[in-house]
């Protein structure tokens, strides 16, 4: 029985590297499940490999709980055996976890031996590398957090993408009271005050001085 080495990295995030070793004649699910196993991920979610290119083009696609549009579309991975797709010693597969909030992956075969250790339970996690970026689950909020979140659940929260901290609140509720550009505007209105001030300033005295001169 052969087993095949796959090195699974994140598309975005290179330093993240996982190698599991699997056998041959088990499924595409078999190494999606191992490949959330080792990033803490939740499996259950619809995910596809894609037979690839060497420049990770797109080819036919091994689906995990599609929807109802590409159900007759696709293979499912719980029916394809990894040793059906294997077509070259470096084979590679395009990944594609979760279509709800994706996170692609570049699957690449890189050894393939002969004969399985009969001391190990495959797939087995041969290396693991970095750790997996965190995945927020929608509506996976406390009631703390929708009472002080700044935006709707599922909505952008543009507060924590800024880096927003809590003690950050006194100083803009400051700002918000005073009206962030309240000292500008006071600013402005004595300049203007000031030059209308001046001007009619100089329209009195030149009242006073033709009133002398009568």
């Amino acid at each position: 029985m052969a087993i095949y080495k796959f090195r699974i990295t994140f598309e975005d995030f290179d330093d993240v590297v996982r190698e599991i070793d699997i056998k041959s004649n088990q499924t595409f699910e078999d190494l999606h499940k191992a490949i959330h196993k080792s990033t803490g991920y939740n499996a259950e979610k619809s995910s596809s490999f894609y037979v690839s290119t060497d420049n990770w083009l797109k080819g036919d696609e091994i689906a995990y709980l599609p929807n109802e549009r590409k159900k007759d579309r696709v293979v499912l991975m719980e029916n394809s055996k990894l040793s059906g797709f294997i077509e070259d010693p470096h084979q590679k597969f395009y990944y594609i976890y979760n279509f709800d909030r994706p996170f692609d992956f570049h699957v690449e075969l890189v050894k393939i031996v002969l004969d399985a250790d009969p001391s190990i339970e495959y797939p087995f996690l041969a290396k693991s590398s970095g750790d997996a970026p965190k995945i927020f689950e929608k509506n996976a909020v406390t009631t703390d957090d929708v009472e002080n979140a700044p935006v709707a659940v599922g909505e952008f929260d543009f507060l924590n993408e800024l880096n927003f901290v809590p003690e950050d609140t006194d100083e803009i509720e400051a700002m918000g009271e005073m009206g962030i550009n309240e000292k500008e505007r006071d600013d402005d209105e004595e300049s203007e005050d000031d030059e209308f001030g001046d001007e009619f300033s100089d329209s009195d005295n030149y009242d006073e001085n033709q009133k002398d001169d009568y």
